[in-house]
């Protein structure tokens, strides 16, 4: 019996179409001429992206800081400042080793970090007058030193002095929290936050791995700029920028302070 549903006549089922469901020949032509699918382009990283990436980071910081500085007293500032950092170093981690930077992990990053470093710069400020200027003053010459070396070729970045500035980095941090938990029994720990010759070469020493922090940083952006690394990467650059400048600025403070007492 003849179906009375057009949809299964002519092309359907043959007819013109040549086999079943197969379109016609002139559709089937065209669907060979057709350009083979690419995926939609995805714009590439630039110097741009990861300059304003980077004063978004560090605009919230300042701004996160400033509130902190003002709002805060001073007898709470210190307390202020060790939950701040201990925030900031889950949210750095695992934006470190997840790989998931962007927008709002980032900056809500750089705003607590901003909460520490303006609790602490206030704290500091309140013992020591125009500290805070001069630390933002060398930081800012450290970074312009830094950028100076990269953009000369002083130093090359490989990956062994990579992989030794990360052990240093690591090797800090791992004396600081044996110095915290020593503090506990011992109020000057193990003499390396004090202002002795030992307390100033430390920071010295912390100073000068900071920088190199930087000098890496400078490099992956380069790098990354070179390959065509997606425009999302800047935020991870700009985290890098802003972890490395805090860490110089906070060692350049507490180095200052030992020639202040």
């Amino acid at each position: 019996m003849e179906s009375r549903n057009p949809a299964f006549r002519g092309n359907a089922f043959g007819g013109q179409g040549g086999g079943y469901g197969a379109p016609p020949p002139q559709q089937l032509q065209d669907m060979y001429d057709a350009p083979s699918y690419t995926p939609p382009a995805q714009r590439t990283m630039t110097y741009d992206d990861v300059v304003i990436r980077g004063f978004m980071s560090l605009g919230a910081l300042v701004v996160a800081g400033a509130l902190t500085w003002a709002f805060v007293p001073v007898p709470t500032a210190l307390a202020i400042a060790v939950v701040a950092f201990v925030l900031q170093l889950g949210i750095g981690l695992f934006i470190s080793f997840s790989g998931k930077a962007n927008a709002p992990l980032v900056l809500t990053f750089s705003a607590v970090y901003g909460v520490g470093v303006g609790a602490i710069s206030h704290y500091y400020e309140t013992l020591y007058n125009g500290i805070v200027f001069q630390a933002v003053v060398g930081t800012a010459l450290a970074f312009a030193a830094v950028l100076a070396v990269h953009s000369l070729k002083i130093i090359r970045v490989t990956p062994k002095l990579a992989r030794f500035v990360v052990a240093a980095g690591l090797a800090l941090v791992a004396l600081m929290l044996v110095n915290l938990v020593v503090g506990i029994f011992n109020d000057s720990g193990i003499g390396i936050r004090e202002s002795g010759p030992l307390g100033i070469a430390f920071s010295v020493i912390a100073i000068l791995v900071g920088c190199f922090f930087l000098l890496l940083d400078f490099d992956s952006i380069e790098q990354g700029v070179r390959a065509g690394a997606p425009e999302k990467f800047a935020w991870y650059c700009a985290f890098g920028l802003t972890l490395s400048l805090v860490w110089i600025y906070l060692e350049i403070l507490r180095l200052l302070s030992y020639f202040r007492e």
